[in-house]
């Protein structure tokens, strides 16, 4: 079933029909410039239409600034554990952030995050994973993994919308 409502990462339409974007993400360290840009380049004529990188350091957020400024399609800042790191890579213009709220500090983080992202106009992608999932649903996720993760994409979306940001899109993975 296509999904009725659409977001934009950059000029990238994600949803509501739109035609499927591939994405893919740099394994470089971010703030190595010179080889972040050259595998942005690569993927880029290769027809990615948006790419993710880790942003796990402040001097990663610093590279980002010029990233996002250099980069020929959109970037998506992909942020664990530290919400400060999601609200400085907001300020450094990523297109996008991709927060797992299982293990960015609870829903008041994420609730800073959305409000900052909502002010600047950005989307976020909400990355629900197998190794991070909330504490709760460990017992599930012994007994059912499948349902402990979509329970978590549930419990997510929800907390988005009680948040009142509805500029997101899901994704749920499992090694």
């Amino acid at each position: 079933m296509p999904s009725k409502r659409q977001i934009f990462v950059g000029g990238v339409p994600i949803g509501g029909g739109a035609p499927v974007a591939v994405q893919t993400m740099c394994k470089t360290e971010t703030a190595n410039l010179q080889a972040t840009m050259e595998q942005i380049r690569t993927v880029a004529d290769a027809g990615a239409d948006l790419v993710r990188v880790a942003v796990p350091r402040d001097k990663d957020v610093e590279a980002l600034r010029t990233i996002v400024k250099d980069s020929p399609i959109p970037v998506i800042a992909d942020i664990h554990f530290n919400h400060t790191l999601a609200l400085k890579a907001i300020d450094a213009g990523a297109h996008c952030i991709r927060l797992n709220p299982g293990n960015i500090g609870g829903p008041e983080k994420v609730a800073e995050v959305a409000e900052k992202a909502t002010k600047a106009g950005v989307p976020m992608r909400i990355g629900v994973n197998s190794g991070s999932l909330p504490k709760h649903l460990h017992a599930l996720e012994r007994e059912n993994s499948v349902e402990a993760l979509v329970t978590a994409g549930v419990e997510f979306v929800a907390l988005m919308e009680r948040l009142d940001f509805t500029d997101f899109k899901v994704s749920i993975k499992s090694t």
